[in-house]
């Protein structure tokens, strides 16, 4: 997650207001309006300041810009990596300090399960370990 509030900057003691109404996606996507909230910039200088051309829809990496993620579609939204935004706000928008925090998301189902299918896998291991171990003496 990217917390990019210009007040977070000079003062490290302050909390992360903005650390909880955002909730990344798995990759830390983030949209235009979050970039928004971030640069403390408006919705247009944030378009302005964006590496993007109608007739072309991924342009090449340009440094001086914020690049978007790739899309495949020209009505898919603008997604940028966090780390991309604040690349930007550190190397182009001179921000001193910039705090990029990735916070764990709520466990998912999937997650739930994955956890319960290792700690099974664990269990088996432990138990053929045990076996071979008799098997050996």
């Amino acid at each position: 997650m990217s917390a990019l509030n210009p007040d977070l900057y000079n003062s490290p003691s302050k909390p992360l207001k903005d650390a909880e109404s955002f909730a990344p996606d798995s990759d830390s996507l983030v949209g235009i309006d979050d970039v928004q909230k971030f640069l403390n910039r408006s919705r247009a200088s944030v378009y302005r300041y964006t590496n993007s051309d109608p007739r072309n829809l991924n342009p090449p990496f340009n440094p001086r810009k914020l690049n978007p993620e790739f899309r495949s579609d020209q009505k898919d939204p603008l997604l940028f990596h966090s780390n991309e935004v604040a690349r930007f706000a550190k190397d182009i928008l001179r921000i001193k300090e910039v705090t990029v925090e990735v916070l764990n998301s709520p466990s998912t189902a999937t997650q739930n399960i994955l956890v319960s299918i290792h700690e099974e896998l664990k269990l088996i291991r432990s138990n053929l370990e045990k076996m071979n171990n008799k098997e050996q003496q």
